[in-house]
């Protein structure tokens, strides 16, 4: 409690009206230093802000959405947040709605149904102005089940049916490319690591199925054997889910009976990679003169792997950006029609595939 405040009011905290009478300004002053009103005199701002900081007065969001009708807080919900691309994610959509004056509140769903289901709901005990979803397991129609009123901007290309805002990275052109170039560089017996067989609607599945399409367009008949499945003895989901180093380490391992099976994987995402490669080099293949390795997401761990490794970039401040732009237009107007944007990729060719050392 502030030293400033009167004996008499320390059973209660700072109000508003506590605020307006230190710096000698109405409560509606206060309200539009609060919510960053741009026409304030710099000297009145000034006063609140001092009053506020020896106050130690804290806005109440609940009462500042009663009154303004906007809490200018925003949620992102992703799957796992220590997982290199969402943590990533989740920075440029911070930035992005900064810009904009809204502060972002980030929800791990773990991909559980139930969690999943809480945020398709719009939340009971949060009051947000809308939410960023990445889904990983409700599908198209249960999103539209069970969506309220809160505006929603889903990632991911399987919620594109569900008719509702959404931002896409795709998935499967982009890991149709990453195939290709292992084709276009004379590899013919080309894995897939990161295909899960549980039925989740992650991105594995799309980008096995671009997988599959190179193959196909390129002639080559693709063989079930060449799905690097789990290990017996797989390691359970880790902070990053499924999709970690410690399973790619441990599906290697799987394979290194018939590892003349292989030239080539292509791995689902950079840390199934990186795991993939430790387990390699520790067991003496040579990565890319026995088997070429690419992966999918660009972390800067991959820059400094050795060898450095060939990936699909994501322009993650593209999809920042883009969610966040959809999700104030939908606030401002709940009524526009849906909208979906397809955001840019790159590939990055690196050792791992025969390409120049990361720099």
């Amino acid at each position: 409690m502030s030293q400033h405040q009167p004996a008499g009011e320390r059973s209660r905290p700072p109000s508003i009206k506590d605020v307006a009478a230190r710096a000698g300004v109405s409560w509606r002053t206060v309200s539009n230093v609060i919510h960053g009103h741009r026409y304030l005199r710099p000297e009145t701002k000034a006063k609140v802000e001092q009053a506020i900081a020896e106050l130690g007065y804290r806005p109440r969001a609940a009462a500042r959405q009663l009154r303004g009708g906007r809490s200018h807080l925003l949620t992102l919900a992703v799957p796992y947040i220590a997982h290199p691309y969402f943590s990533r994610l989740a920075h440029a959509v911070v930035e992005a709605a900064g810009s904009d004056g809204y502060d972002v509140l980030i929800d791990e769903t773990l991909g559980r149904p139930d969690r999943e289901r809480r945020v398709a709901g719009g939340y009971a005990s949060i009051l947000t102005d809308g939410i960023i979803f990445s889904p990983l397991t409700l599908s198209a129609a249960e999103l539209g089940k069970l969506r309220d009123k809160t505006p929603l901007v889903l990632l991911g290309e399987h919620t594109t049916e569900a008719g509702l805002d959404h931002v896409v990275v795709d998935n499967a052109a982009s890991a149709r490319e990453a195939t290709a170039h292992l084709i276009d560089s004379g590899r013919r017996r080309i894995g897939f690591l990161g295909y899960l067989f549980d039925g989740t609607l992650g991105t594995g599945d799309l980008r096995f199925a671009g997988y599959r399409q190179a193959l196909k367009d390129a002639g080559i008949r693709f063989s079930a054997s060449w799905v690097v499945g789990p290990a017996a003895d797989a390691p359970p989901a880790t902070a990053e889910g499924d999709y970690s180093r410690e399973e790619g380490f441990a599906r290697a391992e799987s394979l290194l009976d018939r590892i003349d099976d292989f030239d080539a994987i292509v791995c689902a995402n950079d840390l199934l990679a990186i795991g993939l490669m430790h387990a390699f080099r520790l067991n003496g293949v040579r990565v890319p003169a026995d088997i070429a390795v690419i992966g999918w997401d660009d972390v800067p761990e991959g820059s400094f792997t050795q060898p450095t490794l060939s990936t699909v970039s994501p322009d993650l401040d593209a999809v920042a950006s883009a969610a966040v732009r959809i999700l104030l237009r939908r606030i401002e107007d709940p009524a526009t029609a849906p909208t979906g944007q397809v955001t840019p990729h790159r590939l990055v060719i690196r050792e791992s595939t025969g390409g120049p050392a990361a720099r």
